[in-house]
């Protein structure tokens, strides 16, 4: 495995998974590639958004003004380079992408020849995985490409 592609998420847990899928990846010798995916802007500056892994004060503005993807592209940049700081490794690539979750992290791992894919797994309630389905299981349902699977659920 030459490739490792980990995508990460606006959630807290976000730094466990870059952490795990980092490491996996130096076991391996692999190149490693950050990606964030943006979906809706207008989630974004909701009450129930969680702030990409702790960085806060990004979108103190409208979410339906007219740049507000390329304020998101901007911050999702920064939240990327902050994580390939903390991991101790410039040379990591980080990407970021506007689309569906699960469409754009096949399309870039397939674009990018990634040799696996690592995502976290967050605990919903049962009815909203059962209406919306997860992100990760619509990768898992569609990919070629090996997944590795972080849970993140958060322990009561």
């Amino acid at each position: 495995m030459k490739k490792v592609l980990i995508a990460l998420d606006y959630d807290p847990t976000a730094q466990k998974v870059a952490e795990m899928g980092f490491e996996l990846a130096q076991s391996m010798k692999a190149e490693v590639i950050l990606l964030h995916v943006i979906a809706d802007p207008v989630y974004y500056s909701s009450m129930d958004y969680s702030p990409i892994m702790g960085f806060t004060g990004y979108l103190n503005t409208d979410p339906l003004q007219f740049d507000a993807i390329g304020m998101l592209k901007t911050a999702s940049l920064n939240f990327l380079d902050k994580s390939r700081i903390h991991l101790g490794d410039r040379t990591i690539e980080t990407i970021v992408e506007d689309g569906d979750f699960a469409e754009s992290i096949l399309k870039t791992a397939k674009q990018l020849h990634a040799d696996l894919i690592v995502m976290g797994s967050h605990s919903k309630k049962w009815l909203e995985n059962i209406v919306m389905g997860s992100v990760t299981e619509q990768v898992l349902r569609q990919t070629t490409i090996p997944l590795y699977i972080i849970p993140t659920r958060k322990h009561c």
